[in-house]
């Protein structure tokens, strides 16, 4: 079976003032692992929520993780990897209590990083996200 692309896009759009041209997506099934885009403050149409404030980019994230893993034919409760980047360390536990009321109950294996900075300076924390759909 060949990946599934999920919301194809290319940086062009998403970083139109920075002059690069690469295609990516959001999601990409193989079989039945998922594989999100880091995701950030920006929802789904490329609007930027929360700037200065990492809990409601941690919410917005949270929210497009739910959204693409849906769109894969996954759920929140199939994440088995978070990597969690935030800008600050003094980010971490508001970043973590949203992140942690998303994942209640599912028990992940996380790497959490704090990072000099991410793709636009007004990012604070961003979420990587790998997930397994059961075979039953």
């Amino acid at each position: 079976m060949a990946h599934q692309r999920i919301r194809k896009f290319n940086t062009a759009y998403m970083y139109p003032e920075k002059g690069m041209d690469n295609d990516l997506c959001m999601a990409v099934k193989a079989g039945n692992r998922v594989f999100l885009r880091g995701q950030t403050g920006f929802d789904l149409d490329g609007n930027m929520t929360g700037v200065g404030d990492p809990a409601a980019q941690a919410e917005m994230a949270m929210q497009c993780v739910q959204t693409l893993l849906e769109e894969s034919g996954a759920k929140l409760e199939h994440i088995c990897k978070t990597t969690i980047y935030i800008t600050d360390r003094s980010y971490r536990e508001e970043v973590y209590e949203v992140i942690g009321r998303w994942l209640k109950g599912v028990h992940v294996c996380s790497t959490g990083l704090i990072v000099q900075g991410l793709a636009l300076p007004e990012m604070v924390m961003e979420i990587d996200v790998e997930a397994i759909i059961p075979e039953d």
